[in-house]
C-alpha cells in the first residue's frame, strides 16, 4: 500500500499531527533547518547578484537522507512546517535538499485534526515570494555580521558581533541608560486631606487654586506647601460639585507574540526566549494556535466556540454584543494568521509543567474575555473647596463586572461616603508629601520588546532571539529584572552610531523591515533590496576601516597586583570579565571578577533569590564562587555537592 510522507519541523509536532492521521501517513521531522549559509565563510556572492552558497550542516545530513529515504515510497509529500516566511523557507530547503518533486505545501494555524484535515484538501506550491523575503532577511544580515564583526575585532576585542536587529536593540538600552544618567531629580509636594463623613474616612487631593489648575510640579518647596496648609487651616471644607458617572472599560485584543511576551514578562519573569519556548512546548501539543503572530483576529469558528464558552459559563449576559473584533495596529501584520488562543475554550488543564500550565492560563483568559461585554464602573468625583483651594475626591465600585470576571484583581474598589452638594466635612489629616520627579526605568525584556515593536524593528520571530543574542554577547546584562548595558555595549554602540548611522538608525532599521515584506507581498525583488542596502554600506565600510581609531576596554583598579606590585586591570574577553596583571605577559596574574552586587551576595552567604530548597537534601541554597565564578549551592556542602548555575 502506498504512503503519503507528511514533513514538519519538529519531532513533538510530528507526533501531535500523526495522533490526527490515518496509517497510509508517514510524518517525519526536518529538526528544524536543513540548509544554512556556511559557518565559516560569508557564502554571499557579492559580485554575483547576491547568491546565497547554502550548504547542508553536519548535524542535518542525517535528517535529509532520512526524508530522501522516505520520499521514494511515498505518491504524495505534503510539506507542513510552520505558516510565516521561516517556516516556508524551512520547506523550500528540504524539498530543494532532498530533491522533492512535486511536494505540496500545507499551512495551519493550529495542530488540530480538524486544521490538519482541512489544511490537507487545500494544498499549494510553496511561496517563493515569502521564501525570497527570509532569504534576503538572511542575507543582509550575514553581510551585516560578517562584514562588521572582524571590523569590531579589530578596533574593540575579538569574539565581538554586531547584527541588523541586535545593535539597534543594544542601541535603545545604552540610550535609556544614558537618559538615566542624565537626569536630575526635581522635588514637588503634594497636599492629600484626609476627610470624614458618616465615620467613613476618605482622601481628596488639592488640584485647583483661585480657578487654576495645580499642575504635578507647580509646588516645588516644602515652604510654598507649608504656606498652602497655613491658609487651609481656617477654612472649612465644603462640597461643591457631586458628578456621578458610568465608565465602560473594554477587554484587550487576543495575544500577538509581543503582547504575549510582555504580559508573561511582566506577570511571571519569563523571559522572552523562555515564554517562546513554553509556548512551542504547548503548539505542538495542540493547545494553541501558531504563537509567532503579529495579528489580532480570531477565526469564526473559534469566536463561536468562545462564546459558546461564556454562555455556559457565566450566562447570556457576558457575551458581547454582535462578537467583538479587534483591529491590529502594526503596519502589515499577516491579517490572515490567528492571533495566539486556545485551540479548545473547554481545556483548560493541559499540562504538568507548571510554567507551561501558568502560560496557558494567561492565553485561555486573555482570549475569552476579549468575547466578554465590557466592565461598567460607577464613578464619583466631588469637588470639595476651602477658601480659594479645591480638592478633588473620587470613588469607585463595579456596577458590572463583564470581562472583569476574569480579572478581579483589575479594579480596586475606592469608597467614599454619599455626599451632598454643600455637605460640610470634618478634616481628620492634612498631608504634605513631598516626593521627587523619577528617571526613565531601564528596560525590562517586556518594555523592550514593545519598543522594538512601536519602532518597527524586527518581527514576531525575531523578538526572542534577538533578546538572547544581547546578553549572550555580553553587551547587556540583566540585574533586578531590568537591562543594563555593560561597557562593551556602549563601546560598540558609540562606534556604530557614529560610523555606521544607518546600521543603527531606528528609521532606516524599520524601512528594511517593510521591504522584506514588499519582498514577501511579490511587490520587490529581493536582489534589489540586498543591493539598496549593500553598496552604501560597503563604501561607508571601506572609507572608515582604516579611520576608526583602537578602543581599549581594559579599566584600571585600584588595586596593586599580589605576585609583582603592578597595577591591576579589569580585562574583557569573549568569555566575560576577568582581573588581570598589566605587566602581562611578564606577569601573568589573573583571577575572576565578580560583580560587586554579587560578591556581596557571596559574602552574606545569601539564599538564592526565590528561596527554594535543595532538591538532593532539602537544605537551603546559597550564592557562592568557585572556579568559574559565581553559582549557586547547597549550604551543606562538603555532604551534599549539589550546584546549579545562576539564572
Amino acid at each position: 500500500m502506498s504512503k503519503k510522507l507528511l514533513i514538519v519541523e519538529s519531532p513533538a509536532k510530528a507526533g501531535t499531527i500523526n495522533k490526527y492521521l490515518g496509517s497510509d501517513f508517514v510524518v517525519a521531522a526536518t529538526y528544524g533547518h536543513v540548509r544554512d549559509l556556511p559557518e565559516k565563510k560569508l557564502g554571499v556572492d557579492v559580485e554575483g547578484d547576491f547568491a546565497p552558497e547554502y550548504v547542508v550542516p553536519p548535524r542535518s545530513k542525517k535528517n535529509v537522507s532520512n526524508i530522501k529515504r522516505l520520499a521514494v515510497g511515498a505518491d504524495e509529500i505534503y510539506l507542513a512546517t510552520d505558516l510565516d516566511r521561516e517556516g516556508e523557507s524551512i520547506s523550500w530547503h528540504i524539498a530543494e535538499a532532498a530533491k522533492l518533486k512535486g511536494a505540496k505545501r500545507i499551512t495551519f494555524d493550529e495542530i488540530s485534526k480538524e486544521a490538519i484535515l482541512e489544511a490537507l484538501k487545500n494544498p499549494r506550491e510553496v511561496n517563493i515570494d515569502l521564501v525570497d523575503a527570509q532569504q534576503a532577511r538572511r542575507v543582509i544580515d550575514r553581510l551585516v555580521g560578517y562584514k562588521l564583526s572582524p571590523l569590531l575585532w579589530r578596533k574593540v576585542m575579538k569574539g565581538l558581533s554586531a547584527g541588523r536587529v541586535q545593535s539597534v536593540a543594544v542601541r535603545l538600552v545604552v540610550e535609556r541608560e544614558r537618559e538615566i544618567e542624565k537626569f536630575k531629580p526635581e522635588e514637588y509636594w503634594q497636599i492629600v486631606a484626609i476627610l470624614e463623613k458618616d465615620k467613613i474616612n476618605f482622601e481628596a487631593r488639592l488640584t485647583e487654586e483661585n480657578g487654576k489648575k495645580i499642575d504635578k510640579l507647580d509646588i516645588k518647596t516644602e515652604k510654598q506647601a507649608r504656606e498652602i496648609e497655613e491658609e487651609l487651616k481656617g477654612g472649612k471644607y465644603i462640597v461643591r460639585s457631586v458628578e456621578s458617572k458610568e465608565e465602560r472599560r473594554n477587554p484587550s485584543a487576543p495575544y500577538t507574540t509581543s503582547t504575549l511576551q510582555q504580559d508573561a514578562g511582566n506577570q511571571f519573569g519569563f523571559s522572552a526566549k523562555q515564554t517562546m519556548r513554553l509556548a512551542q512546548g504547548l503548539y505542538e501539543a495542540g493547545y494553541i494556535t501558531y504563537m509567532r503572530t503579529d495579528s489580532v483576529n480570531i477565526s469564526v469558528a473559534a469566536q463561536t466556540a468562545i462564546v459558546s464558552h461564556i454562555k455556559k459559563e457565566f450566562g447570556m449576559d457576558y457575551v458581547a454584543d454582535g462578537g467583538r473584533k479587534f483591529q491590529t495596529k502594526t503596519k502589515r501584520a499577516q491579517e490572515a494568521h490567528e492571533a495566539v488562543r486556545p485551540v479548545k475554550v473547554e481545556a483548560k488543564e493541559v499540562s504538568t509543567d507548571g510554567r507551561e500550565q501558568k502560560l496557558y492560563n494567561l492565553i485561555w483568559r486573555r482570549a475569552v474575555a476579549s468575547q466578554m461585554k465590557e466592565a461598567i464602573l460607577d464613578v464619583i468625583e466631588a469637588k470639595i473647596k476651602n477658601n480659594e483651594y479645591i480638592f478633588l475626591a473620587r470613588g469607585q465600585s463595579v456596577k458590572f463586572d463583564g470581562f472583569l470576571k476574569l480579572y478581579p484583581e483589575r479594579v480596586k474598589a475606592i469608597e467614599i461616603p454619599q455626599l451632598e452638594k454643600e455637605d460640610i466635612l470634618k478634616l481628620i489629616e492634612l498631608k504634605n508629601e513631598q516626593k521627587f520627579t523619577e528617571p526613565p526605568a531601564r528596560y525590562s525584556e517586556a518594555t523592550l520588546i514593545k519598543a522594538l515593536e512601536e519602532y518597527g524593528i524586527g518581527r514576531p520571530s525575531t523578538y526572542a532571539p534577538t533578546l538572547s543574542t544581547i546578553q549572550d554577547r555580553g553587551y547587556v546584562i540583566k540585574e533586578s529584572g531590568r537591562l543594563k548595558p555593560e561597557k562593551v555595549g556602549m563601546v560598540v554602540n558609540d562606534l556604530l552610531v557614529k560610523n555606521f548611522a544607518d546600521v543603527v538608525d531606528y528609521g532606516f532599521t524599520a524601512q528594511i523591515e517593510d521591504e522584506l515584506d514588499e519582498i514577501a507581498e511579490g511587490k520587490r525583488k529581493w536582489q534589489t533590496a540586498v543591493k539598496d542596502f549593500y553598496v552604501p554600506f560597503e563604501k561607508n565600510l571601506s572609507e572608515k576601516s582604516e579611520s576608526i581609531e583602537k578602543t581599549s576596554l581594559h579599566e584600571e583598579m585600584d588595586e596593586k597586583c599580589p605576585d609583582c606590585g603592578k597595577q591591576l586591570i579589569l580585562r574583557h574577553s569573549r568569555r566575560g570579565k576577568f582581573i588581570g596583571c598589566s605587566g602581562f605577559p611578564e606577569c601573568r596574574y589573573t583571577r575572576n571578577f565578580v560583580e560587586p552586587k554579587m560578591q556581596e551576595k557571596i559574602d552574606q552567604g545569601q539564599k538564592s533569590i526565590d528561596g527554594k530548597k535543595c532538591p538532593k537534601c532539602g537544605s537551603d541554597l546559597k550564592i557562592a564562587s568557585g572556579k568559574y565564578g559565581p553559582f549557586i549551592g547547597c549550604t551543606k556542602y562538603p555532604e551534599c555537592k549539589y550546584i546549579e548555575k545562576i539564572g
